[in-house]
């Protein structure tokens, strides 16, 4: 004997029902069964809409049921055949024409109580076996209608009867037990001992098909509903969700009791009992696996099976110096609480007993302020609980796993997700059973705890990264070029995925939860954006609250970077390849730091220094290693690199930084190059990198730029100027030629003295073997006394500053549950 349970999507259309009847035809070839149905899809809520448009004396509901008429009838049209119409037709209306009575009658005394709710709700389950037992008839195979109000008896607590047990399981065995039709039994209602009809609860068809079961000691329970079984997260909060094979009774009760809503709470009582598996399948797709519900689960590979929540509750916490050991004080409050039939969802207890707090449903809350109010006044007004306070607008959500148990590194995994995330969780519980942690979270913070600890427990393999682009010029173009070759590679053989869910210029910005292409910037930008404003883009990307995003900067902007510290409060973390911020005041260097340390953000810059380089990581690694750094030194301009290395003192000089402006090697106005200050900048960020507390000001820049260029009003009136000094650097250059010497502008800090400027160096100096546009850096620590630590390569050029800044993002991608976004 098998029981099989249709809901209301299974039996939602013709095309639907006759899927349903395909699937219940051959499983009576393979055995006995025992068939329950919901309503059809949508109608009980039509009933509902309709009893009380009734009552409040709105004859609109006549519209309703005429189309609930309306629709069965065309069912029953479509599926039965001619010859039985005629008499499945008159049942239908007798049915019909007793809910026009019932609803005529409410619509009269403008009277609505609990019972004539329950027997109007009823009518959906008692057209739709009605009309499936026929037409399975017509089908051919042997079926009866039953009517679970014969069977199942409850007391009279009408929408949410409690079941009689042994009453119950006898008359389902007298009415069923030797039965070999298949019977199609209504779900969802019941009656009293008096014959009135009850309900079970909404989605209690499910329970309906547990307790047939159970009474029949069945092989099987299967629920057929629209999903392929239940899911490790709520699909609708929660993308990339995945089915579970298998659950334990006691894993699937706590799942369902916190809003897993493809299984009724009640339904796992009965089979747990007689140790019945509960299937849960998909009627659309009866292939699928699905997920079967047993006494023992198997052993998978994440200890946690699923997260669940329930997404609106109010948190209700009493405080006070007095609670501290007084016996009694929970018990009076859960004595209060159950005496105002206010139903307590999770509670916990700080260990010092100064707090308790639980979690009520919105509609209870005022009714649970107003029982504590009252039984605590007198503790009020003495002080002994200081307040009674309650926060609306929360959420519960929970991870359940029978896995959870005696593992350790659980409870660990799930609030570090959550704090790199920024998720602030307004309190905890955790089940003496183990198999449990629920938090509770602001309901605006839900689909993000959901995701976060989602990713943390099932996709630890995929690291999902959500892009915040600011700055599309040469290098922001670069990286989105990288992005769109790499995001493939990255996606299949390191599980990173790189989804941009905002892009922003100087003018215009565009954020899509969904995700944007990687091509087709900066033109669609101009078309399709918003007009840009920093505080909007932040605003509008902290409000998708999306875990493990990244906001990046590949702008030159100060502006931008004057941002940082609100970016940082906002919890979201930095990747970028601007260098204002730490070339700026020391005071900025410093409070950018500690933010990042405050908030719990990321702050990665590695392409500040040596566009590709690992420059400042191997400087960080060197400092946290306790080695002391005692003498830095180096070449840090790509541009200058490629300017000495290749002027020979033959090609007027001129004539090479020209050449370099024409290969792309210089900044468009190539004096910002030669002023030093860009490499003025850098060597200030790696000096404080090592711990020393510079200023700019501090700083012995020599600039090359002669001083009759330097104000020249363009580009070509600058290289005219320039030309004019060609002969006093061929002068340097043949000086240093002359002792076998060669120029190298060179970046030194050395026991508090910082130094930018021109030098000639000898054939055995470390950076004499430069050519082209590369950088050198040379590290003397203590550690490296006799040979410096050198970092060398190209440190120029947009792409492989775009390497660079991608390689800052794949740093952040494999911290566990990285930080909650990235500019």
């Amino acid at each position: 004997m098998r029981i099989l349970k249709f809901g209301g999507t299974s039996v939602g259309s013709e095309d639907a029902i006759r899927k349903v009847l395909k699937l219940i035809s051959r499983k009576r070839e393979e055995g006995r069964i025992q068939v329950v149905v919901s309503a059809f899809r949508g109608v009980t809520n039509t009933l509902q809409q309709m009893v009380e448009e009734a009552s409040d004396g709105n004859q609109t509901y006549r519209d309703q049921l005429k189309a609930i008429e309306d629709r069965h009838i065309e069912i029953v049209r479509k599926l039965i055949g001619v010859k039985e119409q005629s008499t499945v037709l008159t049942e239908l209306k007798v049915l019909l024409n007793e809910l026009d009575d019932v609803l005529h009658g409410v619509s009269l005394t403008h009277e609505l109580t609990a019972r004539t709710r329950d027997f109007v709700l009823g009518f959906g389950e008692r057209l739709s076996a009605y009309i499936i037992s026929k037409a399975l008839k017509s089908s051919g195979v042997e079926a009866e209608y039953v009517d679970a109000r014969e069977m199942i008896v409850t007391n009279d607590d009408f929408g949410n009867a409690r079941v009689l047990i042994a009453k119950t399981y006898e008359n389902i065995r007298r009415r069923l037990g030797k039965s070999d039709t298949v019977g199609v039994i209504t779900g969802f209602i019941s009656s009293t001992e008096n014959g009135e009809t009850t309900t079970l609860g909404r989605g209690g068809s499910d329970y309906t098909a547990s307790l047939v079961g159970a009474a029949l000691n069945a092989e099987a329970i299967e629920i057929w509903t629209d999903v392929e079984g239940i899911m490790t997260a709520d699909p609708r909060k929660v993308g990339r969700h995945l089915p579970i094979g298998s659950l334990s009774y006691e894993e699937a009760m706590e799942l369902s009791h916190f809003g897993a809503e493809v299984i009724y709470p009640p339904t796992i009582h009965p089979a747990m009992e007689m140790a019945i598996p509960i299937y849960i399948k998909n009627t659309f797709k009866p292939g699928e696996k699905g997920t079967v519900i047993t006494k023992e689960a198997q052993i998978v590979k994440s200890s946690v099976k699923g997260i669940s929540s329930i997404d609106n509750v109010t948190l209700i916490t009493l405080k006070g110096s007095g609670m501290v050991g007084v016996s009694g004080f929970a018990a009076r409050i859960f004595t209060a609480l159950a005496d105002a039939k206010v139903n307590i969802i999770m509670i916990t207890q700080a260990s010092s007993e100064h707090t308790v707090c639980f979690a009520v449903l919105p509609d209870q809350a005022s009714r649970a302020m107003q029982a504590l109010g009252t039984h605590f006044r007198r503790e009020l007004e003495e002080g002994v609980i200081d307040e009674i306070k309650e926060e609306p607008n929360c959420s519960i959500v929970a991870a359940v796993g029978e896995g959870m148990k005696r593992t350790p590194g659980i409870s660990g995994r799930f609030f570090r997700s959550l704090g790199r995330n920024g998720i602030n969780v307004r309190a905890i519980a955790q089940g003496s059973s183990e198999r449990n942690i629920s938090v509770v979270v602001k309901n605006n913070d839900l689909a993000k705890t959901l995701n976060t600890i989602h990713d943390a427990f099932f996709l630890s393999e995929i690291k999902s990264v959500n892009l915040f682009l600011i700055g599309i010029g040469l290098i922001g173009s670069k990286l989105l070029e990288l992005f769109q070759r790499q995001a493939d590679l990255l996606y299949e053989k390191h599980n990173i995925e790189l989804k941009l869910c905002g892009i922003a210029n100087s003018r215009n910005y565009m954020i899509k939860e969904e995700g944007m292409p990687f091509t087709g910037w900066p033109d669609r930008l101009e078309s399709e954006g918003t007009p840009m404003s920093l505080n909007a883009f932040l605003e509008e990307a902290d409000e998708l609250n999306l875990p493990n995003s990244l906001f990046i900067d590949c702008t030159a902007s100060e502006e931008v970077s004057d941002f940082y510290p609100e970016v940082m409060k906002a919890n979201f973390s930095l990747v970028t390849a601007n260098k204002k911020a730490n070339s700026g005041p020391l005071k900025r260097y410093q409070e950018l730091q500690e933010l990042a340390l405050e908030y719990n953000v990321m702050y990665l810059y590695e392409t500040n220094v040596g566009a590709g380089l690992p420059v400042v990581k191997t400087l960080k690694e060197q400092v946290l290693a306790g080695d002391e750094i005692t003498r830095i030194e180096g070449v840090l301009s790509g541009t200058l690199s490629y300017i000495f290395n290749t002027y020979n003192g033959e090609i007027p000089f001129s004539e090479v930084v020209k050449g370099a402006l024409q290969k792309g090697y210089t900044e468009p106005d190539p004096r910002e190059d030669l002023n030093g200050m860009d490499v003025a900048r850098k060597l200030l960020i790696l000096a404080r990198e090592a711990g020393f507390e510079v200023e700019m000001s501090d700083l012995v820049i020599e600039n090359l730029v002669p001083e009759p260029a330097r104000e020249a009003d363009s580009i070509d009136s600058f290289f005219e100027k320039l030309a004019d000094f060609d002969d006093d650097f061929k002068k340097k250059y043949d000086e240093a030629a002359s002792k076998g010497h060669r120029l190298c502008y060179i970046a030194r800090y050395e026991k508090g003295e910082a130094t930018v400027g021109l030098e000639e160096i000898d054939a055995d100096h470390p950076f004499s073997g430069l050519s082209g546009s590369d950088n050198i850096i040379a590290f003397h620590t203590m550690h490296y006394r006799d040979t410096p630590l050198v970092v060398k390569g190209p440190g120029a050029g947009a792409e492989v500053t775009a390497g660079g800044i991608l390689a800052d993002i794949l740093r952040i991608s494999n911290v566990p549950a990285f930080s909650n976004k990235i500019v």
